[in-house]
């Protein structure tokens, strides 16, 4: 393990993202949150990242401007050499759609289709998408593809949405708590998708989470602390999903 100070970065030829002074003020009436106070950041490519950190630290909003969720009140962001923080709205999109996955705690999955038909939501607009059979297979539900979202547990559940993302071959998957209403084993079937897509697709895979131990998985791990990035930390060794205690 080794201890980097926060504005660390790598080779910038080889970076998936990198932000220079990101702020973030959200504004109700005469009050201001300030979410992010001018982080710097250097993200590798084909790298698993987790962020830590306590509730309002910052970890969601900037897990939302690396997607192009939400802008910056302040600063640059590029992806590789794409600066995001200049980009249309409708640029923005094709960015989403081209090069992110989302997965989130909650599944948002339609309850009218069934998982295959909730996974070919996302690769009927892809670029080079995998075909959803496979995707389903890859999260062990191959078996499960004519079942609806009311027909499949929670866990399964969240399986049909890593499937959904992944089955795009985006760049980058985007996980807000993937794990976070799982029991402990479909949690490590969860991460041991997400530590798949990584090392086969060469994803660069970026997980909010409040269960330290997922830290272990990582190349390198953020520590969040108001609004910034406290410390980053490098992994020498990455765990196996089946070893990271619950």
């Amino acid at each position: 393990m080794t201890v980097q100070p926060a504005n660390s970065s790598a080779d910038a030829s080889c970076l998936a993202f990198r932000g220079s002074a990101l702020s973030k003020i959200y504004r109700t009436g005469e009050t201001e949150v300030h979410a992010l106070r001018g982080v710097d950041l250097a993200i590798p490519a084909g790298e698993v990242l987790v962020l830590l950190g306590p509730s309002g630290s910052g970890k969601s909003t900037l897990l939302n401007i690396i997607g192009g969720l939400d802008r910056p009140t302040s600063g640059t962001l590029f992806h590789r050499d794409l600066e995001l923080t200049g980009l249309h709205e409708a640029d923005l999109t094709r960015f989403r759609r081209a090069q992110i996955g989302f997965i989130f705690q909650f599944y948002n999955l339609i309850p009218s289709l069934t998982a295959e038909e909730n996974v070919r939501l996302v690769t009927d607009i892809a670029e080079h998408p995998m075909e959803p059979g496979e995707a389903l297979a890859r999260v062990g539900l191959a078996e499960r593809r004519d079942h609806y979202p009311a027909q499949l547990s929670g866990g399964e559940q969240q399986r049909v949405a890593v499937a959904r993302a992944i089955a795009k071959q985006p760049g980058v998957l985007l996980c807000d708590e993937p794990t976070g209403a799982l029991d402990s084993a479909t949690g490590t079937r969860v991460l041991e998708t997400l530590a798949q897509a990584n090392r086969e697709l060469g994803t660069t895979v970026i997980i909010i989470t409040h269960n330290a131990g997922i830290a272990a998985m990582a190349h390198r791990v953020f520590h969040f602390l108001d609004g910034k990035i406290a410390r980053v930390v490098e992994n020498e060794r990455l765990a196996d999903p089946r070893e990271i205690e619950w």
